[in-house]
């Protein structure tokens, strides 16, 4: 699997793990991992979840990137059957008293937020722990958003701009578009309009305005593991036997 990983080659990857000669070789997480990420990178998110499928049906313990990588394609595939997909599998792992990483509780947030399920989305980001995070900041705001709390979306929005403001406290930020979706919300209440608008400017001018769109914030990969994925892209050596990496991987 990691030979396919590093030649690019996620097709070989898929029939190798629906391969009923080799059921049961695969049996740990990494593998079924390695390929659901690749397949997920180049945007394939049936055919990611499909092995997510033939994961469960293995019998193939989940870990936590498993479950990030899940509640991820669920969330890419934005529907009910997916929905329902990441609904159960949530479930299941609390059962079993698995605990689940802030990021894959996210994804489960946004894809219930996605399908109109406000009130369940509100109940998995109830139990997010330390939900202290520029994603966070953002899902909670669309919570209260696509909820009509506007006045709650208003106080959210004056803490982040007139409160501590030092330097050593860490800002919170928030997305254009998330932003943008608040002032549609708010444009009919002249009160609340003009309060918003008072605020966004501040927001502005305290640097607490990010581009990034809320997908783009979910799906961001961690400086530290981006540069080590491009050096996988990129290498063309092995690292052992210096050789070129397309023979040196065959030959071992």
């Amino acid at each position: 699997m990691r030979l396919c990983y590093e030649l690019d080659l996620e097709e070989s990857a898929v029939e190798l793990v629906r391969d009923q000669h080799l059921r049961g070789f695969f049996s740990d997480s990494t593998s079924f991992n390695l390929l659901m990420n690749m397949l997920f990178i180049k945007g394939k998110y049936k055919s990611a979840l499909e092995v997510l499928v033939e994961m469960k049906n293995q019998e193939v313990k989940f870990s936590k990137d498993t479950y990030v990588l899940a509640f991820a394609i669920c969330y890419k595939l934005n529907s009910p059957e997916s929905f329902k997909i990441c609904t159960t599998l949530r479930e299941e792992a609390l059962i079993k008293g698995e605990i689940l990483s802030r990021r894959a509780s996210c994804f489960a947030v946004a894809l219930a937020l996605n399908q109109n399920q406000v009130e369940k989305a509100t109940s998995i980001f109830s139990q997010i722990m330390k939900p202290e995070n520029i994603i966070c900041d953002n899902l909670n705001l669309m919570i209260h958003i696509q909820s009509n709390t506007l006045k709650t979306v208003i106080e959210i929005l004056k803490d982040a701009a007139e409160g501590n403001l030092s330097r050593f406290v860490k800002k919170t930020k928030f997305s254009e578009e998330v932003l943008a979706k608040v002032r549609e919300k708010v444009k009919d209440a002249p009160a609340l309009l003009a309060r918003f608008d008072e605020l966004y400017g501040k927001l502005h001018i305290n640097g607490q305005v990010t581009t990034y769109s809320l997908d783009a914030l979910l799906c961001h990969t961690p400086r530290d593991l981006k540069s080590h994925i491009v050096l996988i892209n990129r290498r063309t050596v092995s690292r052992r036997t210096f050789q070129p990496l397309s023979q040196s991987l065959w030959a071992e």
